[in-house]
């Protein structure tokens, strides 16, 4: 929806746009309804699928045990939801968590633990393991056991920093993320025939799992003319090394973030 001057309208700026979300279903309606909202066409294509690990195993282990953890880190919104379904089936409940220090990376995470009643002493500014590593730069960690509930195949820099000062850290798998069934073809035409405007990435899995379904070796190949975005300089770094070039990135590295720089972008473009 343009005005006489040809302008982006300002309470439309997505007016006619057509954008893919590459968000996991489950966690796409946040993002796919503000599009809407703005003006967007939401073409949802999500290339991650947040499921159970092998086995819950060493979870159990650790909620069984849990008043030994003086820290306990969510570094997803995902790992939330199976630690409180596993500390539930234990026979505990949220108050075991009463002397414990909980940290968090995101307003998200923050937001889903405050409902279940649990109070988050630490959330850093950058949201990615680096900003939890600098806000947790002084505290006195040596000897103390350290819980971090998070996928399988998560990145190693917050645990091996940990460990390096002193901590005893327990990493556990609370999920996994595949890539769900997907036909990339017609999206690869929408792409060559330059239907579609922007697509967003929300991690770096979304990345490289879009690249291996759409029949891709390079992001730029398969891409086209489309706009690439990010919710953060991991999965901005996952773009580039994978071909891509990142044309909007979030800031702060949320949903919010991404629809203001989203917003941004498009109003300095005309239809």
């Amino acid at each position: 929806m343009t005005n006489s001057a040809g302008a982006i309208s300002s309470d439309k700026p997505f007016a006619g746009r057509r954008i893919v979300v590459t968000r996991a279903r489950k966690q796409a309606g946040g993002l796919a309804q503000r599009i809407e909202a703005l003006g967007g066409v939401v073409i949802e294509s999500p290339t991650i699928e947040i499921q159970a690990p092998a086995s819950f195993a060493e979870l159990d282990r650790a909620v069984q045990h849990i008043e030994v953890y003086p820290w306990i880190i969510f570094t997803s919104v995902n790992s939330v939801a199976p630690f409180l379904e596993r500390l539930m089936l234990a026979g505990k409940s949220v108050a075991e968590l009463a002397n414990a220090q909980v940290a968090a990376i995101g307003s998200e995470t923050t937001k889903r633990l405050a409902a279940a009643g649990i109070a988050v002493a630490v959330v850093p500014s950058r949201f990615q393991a680096e900003g939890l590593v600098e806000s947790l730069n002084g505290v006195e960690l040596t000897g103390k056991r350290v819980l971090i509930p998070c996928a399988a195949k998560a990145r190693d820099v917050l645990p091996e920093t940990l460990r390096q000062w002193g901590a005893i850290v327990d990493v556990v798998e609370a999920y996994r993320t595949v890539a769900p069934a997907f036909d990339g073809t017609a999206m690869r035409q929408w792409l060559e025939r330059g239907d579609i405007d922007m697509v967003t990435f929300t991690s770096s899995s979304t990345v490289s799992n879009f690249v291996r379904l759409c029949g891709g070796a390079s992001l730029a190949a398969i891409a086209g003319n489309a706009a690439l975005a990010s919710i953060g300089p991991i999965t901005a770094k996952s773009i580039e090394e994978l071909g891509g070039q990142v044309a909007v990135m979030a800031q702060p590295s949320t949903i919010d973030g991404l629809i203001g720089a989203m917003i941004e972008y498009f109003s300095g473009i005309k239809h």
